[in-house]
């Protein structure tokens, strides 16, 4: 019995490490790829942070300009990734395990996650409202067939 309780107290820690690292991941390419500037030349093809088919309804031109906006706030300045995975490397390895540890590094992780994606809905909102009306139907029709393609592939399924 102690056992099973002892594979499942591991079983959970691996996945919530697991869970920690891909969000750590995430958060790190998408704070990078938007404050490096290394999206300079093109409509940054990944930029989404947390606002999924919005952000792919914006014109190449309009993700540029919101992306060169949220270089410009630096929503994240202070996010190291390689900090982060130190100290969550040493979160595991402790002996004794921290679950209290873990989980407040995760809270962190969380909390600069949401601090990006508000910061990037800021930005989404300040370029629609400079948009003249022509500009914000024509976001509105991308926008709509977006959200038909996201249909079409099964991503949003009906609930009758």
């Amino acid at each position: 019995m102690a056992d099973q309780q002892s594979k499942a107290g591991r079983t959970m820690r691996i996945v919530l490490v697991a869970s920690l690292a891909l969000n750590l991941a995430v958060a790190g390419l998408a704070i990078g790829a938007v404050t490096s500037g290394k999206l300079r030349d093109g409509p940054p093809r990944s930029f989404d942070l947390g606002l999924g088919p919005v952000a792919r309804a914006l014109s190449p031109e309009d993700r540029r300009e919101v992306a060169r906006a949220l270089r410009r706030a630096r929503p994240a300045n202070d996010f190291d990734i390689r900090v982060q995975f130190s100290r969550l490397i040493g979160a595991v390895r402790a002996d004794p395990f921290s679950v209290d540890t873990l989980r407040s590094l995760m809270a962190e992780q969380s909390q600069m996650s949401e601090q990006l994606r508000f910061n990037a809905q800021e930005v989404l909102i300040d370029h629609l409202a400079s948009m003249t009306v022509q500009e914000r139907n024509e976001f509105a029709d991308r926008l709509v067939d977006e959200l038909s393609r996201l249909r079409e592939r099964g991503h949003h399924k009906s609930r009758d």
